[in-house]
């Protein structure tokens, strides 16, 4: 064989200075810079300005930690929303905001606190707030450049933070509208409370956690009946709660329970009364003595009775008689059928007691103690204690002690486990303790009609909900939450600011409240604690006759009311209401949702939103909870040093984001293979493109039916695209873009016609086709990983378009629908199935080195039948022949090898000589 000369010269190869190496965690910084010398958000804004709006309002984290990784899933969910918006051509704002006020931040300074020795009674309550707010300005700062790194882009220089003066002026107007409309009002009422952090907590503010407590079966003599038979016989009570009994005040019944009179099988001791369903149980309890049934009565035959409270020798008020109440929420699920009744420490206890006019006693302080003139343990008793102490509820500690020493104590556990709710802050035990509160009512007529919890369930049933059991779950919290307890017992917040008589009414007068509302916004919230009062009150009212209300409101009624100092007070004035989107975390449906949804309903007969979307938790790669104590956290800063935020944000937009997911070292790997594969397909049409011209450009019309195919499955991918970023489906969104950058371009389009790129003639008409497309699918792709991989996108576009300015500032690609309808479709579909099987019978020969490519073999397989001749179908699969036969099969060609374009053909006469195309090539 004669030696051929190189001609490697005469191939046109791709170029480009795009490197497939990524280096993300150096390079993003400095695109963070450009964008933010360029002030890359204020040109989006003017670029979109008088344009269709979409707003989402975002949901404020608390200014009191660094980020974690469910602020990064968060944040980078609603950048890609806004980004996708944008790109739509809309008018997209992002406005970011900070939670400032309230226990989380508080409960931070106190432990500062704590560590120095120093009491936070004995601190001034304007040197307490100052340091607040300081803390959450410091970690404002911090978060919002750990957010930026993200590639989070939106208007950080004006955030909205809950403790800006004007904020803090917004949420007491709004909280006075409540007032004005005669839906606030003061009560006693048993709330969630922390005695650790000593005030009370919304439901938010709660989570659960499995607890060992004491249960104890508790005997009441009866002294009174309407039945002879029960006088003398003992009512039984079973509770894992021993610290209420002292504060009893009734027992329960069902009216529909059946209940038995039992003995001992000999006739004697005392007699027992139970529900007939639940005295076994009873009896295991008690160590399964022999018991009997002497009578049984129905539950309504037990009004009228009267018990006498097990202490009741410590007279006054134990020595009160017991009355038995019907109470709709008796079972016999647990327990004996007859339910102990503290008004001070149930809910249900404190209405059912209610209706038949027993108050509550307040007997336990605010710290979780008995009060000092309480009869029974006062402070100074040696075995006073925290009533949610486990040592003073043991069965060995003063309560069970004392019933025991009664002759009261029939049955006593210490083993007893059931879930238990928990302040989310101290994690310390929560109990229900009455105390006088402001509430907003839920019950009662507005001016349209509709009660509060009418118009907010109606708001739901016209909101759309991504994933949609967000509605149900939203539903169901608000059909049966309580009114709303609006009071806090703590100093870092926005005050209540009302005035209050001796009976709890308060001052309702708007001229008044416009004073007040007009101090706050000058002075903050520090303007009420330190006001003139009777300046505030004017001349019609003497500060003698009212109180000055110092509780401070629930945290949810600031977050809750952003949506009235965002959105609607011009201070952003490219913002309307209601929001399009909110978007938070599911536990959000019994915080911010919920309470922003109140807040409009209440004030404006709306909710504040149109759609709500909802993520779960991030959990560990194993699906456990993240925690500091398990070791299995993960910095997202730490992420982002060595893979950089384009590899956060697309594991943000692959996840399955709606339920609970995970992320780990092996899933990031994956997520980095994806990206490694994208970033590869950007890098190939950059080279490819690189001295594109658009005299170059062919008509579609003119275009090889491969090319229109392609075309055809842009336009499909453009309508996915479209609907994704509608549902907010970006796991949908970022798999049909990977899908078809890798199968149907890299496997499939770029690899057949990298023969047409490389070897063909630069004004051969294919070849002028091909690079169309391919500037085509640029721009589109391009545009389309814009909102996932910002900063990506952005070295992407300056590579080919340095001065063009920003990816972001593009709209979506103006990729033709009718391209959708292509006449051949089906045949290249049939086309592009076949080929997948071709490909598997060569791969044997391959494996087993028979050839070393595709470009060895000829292929044998009925084609006859086939809409595509054997030329079309050879190009197609890349084989050096195909001939029609009945069964598949693959042999090694005969054929030489072109010494330029590689393909072994019948023209060329031996290896390394020239095919008929790339000497007419070479030749022009």
């Amino acid at each position: 064989m004669s030696e051929q000369p190189d001609y490697k010269d005469t191939v046109f190869l791709p170029k480009t200075d795009f490197p497939m190496k990524a280096g993300l965690a150096n390079k993003e910084p400095g695109i963070l810079a450009r964008w933010e010398e360029h002030d890359l958000y204020g040109k989006l804004r003017e670029a979109r300005k008088g344009r269709e709006k979409f707003i989402l309002h975002d949901g404020p984290p608390y200014a009191n930690g660094n980020i974690h990784i469910g602020h990064s899933l968060n944040k980078i969910l609603k950048d890609l929303v806004a980004r996708s918006q944008s790109l739509l051509g809309k008018d997209a704002p992002y406005i970011p905001g900070w939670d400032c006020h309230g226990l989380p931040i508080e409960w931070k300074i106190e432990e500062q606190y704590r560590k120095k020795k120093r009491n936070k009674d004995e601190v001034p309550a304007a040197e307490f707030r100052q340091e607040c707010r300081d803390y959450a300005a410091k970690w404002v700062d911090v978060q919002r450049e750990e957010f930026k790194r993200l590639g989070v882009m939106g208007e950080w220089d004006k955030p909205y933070l809950t403790m800006d003066f004007d904020a803090e002026a917004t949420i007491v107007a709004e909280f006075l509208k409540f007032a004005e409309s005669g839906q606030l009002y003061r009560g006693a009422k048993p709330v969630m409370w922390s005695p650790v952090e000593k005030t009370a907590l919304a439901e938010a503010e709660v989570e659960y956690a499995d607890v060992q407590s004491t249960q104890i079966d508790v005997a009441f003599e009866i002294t009174e009946s309407p039945i002879p038979e029960l006088v003398g016989a003992h009512a039984v009570i079973w509770t894992t709660t021993p610290w209420t009994i002292p504060v009893n005040q009734a027992i329960a019944y069902g009216e529909g329970i059946e209940y038995d009179l039992i003995q001992a099988l000999d006739g004697t001791g005392p007699v027992y009364l139970v529900a007939s369903e639940l005295w076994n149980e009873f009896r295991a309890r008690m160590g399964n003595i022999e018991l009997t049934t002497i009578n049984d009565v129905m539950g309504h035959m037990l009004a009228g009775t009267i018990a006498r409270h097990p202490m009741h020798k410590l007279g006054g008020f134990f020595a009160n008689p017991r009355p038995f109440i019907a109470a709709d929420h008796v079972t016999t699920e647990a327990g004996t059928g007859l339910v102990h009744m503290a008004p001070d420490h149930g809910e249900e206890d404190f209405f059912a007691c209610k209706e038949h006019g027993i108050d509550p006693v307040f007997a336990v302080d605010d710290d979780g103690v008995y009060r000092e003139d309480w009869l029974w343990l006062p402070r100074g008793d040696e075995r006073a204690g925290n009533v949610i102490n486990k040592r003073f509820n043991s069965s060995e500690g003063p309560i069970c002690s004392d019933l025991r020493e009664a002759g009261a104590l029939l049955s006593a556990s210490d083993d007893f486990q059931h879930s238990y709710p928990h302040s989310w802050r101290s994690k310390a035990k929560v109990i229900y303790r009455c105390t006088p509160q402001w509430f907003v009512r839920m019950d009662e007529a507005l001016e349209s009609g509709k009660t509060l919890r009418e118009t907010a369930l109606s708001e739901i049933d016209t909101t759309r909900f991504v994933p949609e059991r967000g509605r149900k779950r939203l539903r169901s919290m608000v059909e049966g939450r309580p009114d709303w307890v609006l009071s806090r017992q703590r100093a870092w917040g926005v005050p209540i600011t009302v005035y209050a008589d001796k009976d709890g009414n308060y001052l309702n007068d708007p001229e008044v409240n416009a004073r007040i509302i007009e101090a706050v916004r000058n002075g903050g919230a520090d303007a009420w604690f330190a006001a003139d009062h009777q300046a505030l009150l004017g001349n019609t009212y003497s500060l003698d006759d009212w109180e000055v209300v110092t509780d401070i409101l629930d945290v949810w009624f600031d977050s809750g009311s952003t949506h009235a100092f965002v959105l609607e007070s011009g201070k952003w004035p490219n913002l309307r209401s209601p929001a399009d989107l909110y978007l938070e975390g599911s536990d959000q449906h019994r915080g911010w949702f919920q309470s922003s949804l109140l807040e409009s309903c209440g004030t404006r007969g709306r909710a504040p939103y149109k759609d709500v979307l909802t993520h779960g938790m991030t959990l560990d790669a194993k699906g456990f909870k993240m925690s500091k104590s398990l070791g299995n956290t993960l910095d997202p800063q730490k992420i982002i040093d060595v893979n950089g935020a384009d590899i956060l944000r697309l594991w943000a937009s692959t996840v399955d984001f709606t339920e609970d997911h995970r992320i780990g070292p092996e899933i990031l790997k994956g997520v980095t293979d994806m990206y490694r594969k994208l970033r590869n397909s950007f890098r190939y049409m950059l080279g490819a493109l690189s001295d594109f011209d658009e005299s170059e450009r062919v008509a579609v019309a003119d275009m090889p039916e491969l090319e229109r195919y392609v075309l055809h499955l842009l336009a499909e991918l453009d309508a996915t695209l479209k609907e994704a970023v509608n549902d907010y489906a970006f796991p949908r969104y970022v798999r049909a873009l990977t899908d078809f950058a890798n199968e149907d371009l890299s496997a499939f389009f770029f690899d057949i016609r990298k023969d047409c790129l490389y070897c063909d003639a630069p004004d051969d008409p294919k070849r002028r086709a091909y690079r169309t497309v391919l500037d085509t699918l640029f721009h589109a792709l391009v545009r389309y990983a814009s909102p996932v991989l910002c900063f990506t996108a952005e070295e992407v576009w300056q590579t080919r378009y340095p001065d063009a300015g920003s990816i972001h500032l593009e709209e979506w690609p103006a990729v033709n629908p009718e391209w959708r309808i292509f006449e051949h479709r089906e045949k290249w579909n049939e086309i592009v199935s076949i080929r997948k099987h071709a490909t598997e019978q060569i791969e044997p020969l391959r494996r087993d080195k028979i050839i070393r490519s595709s470009l060895e073999a000829e292929l044998y397989m009925p084609i006859r039948d086939m809409p595509f001749d054997e030329e079309t179908f050879a190009e197609v699969a890349i084989v050096a022949a195909v001939h029609d036969a009945k069964t598949y099969s693959v042999k090694k060609t005969d054929h030489s090898k072109c010494g330029r374009c590689w393909r072994l053909l019948p023209d060329v006469e031996e290896d390394g000589a020239l095919c008929g195309r790339c000497a007419e090539v070479i030749g022009a």
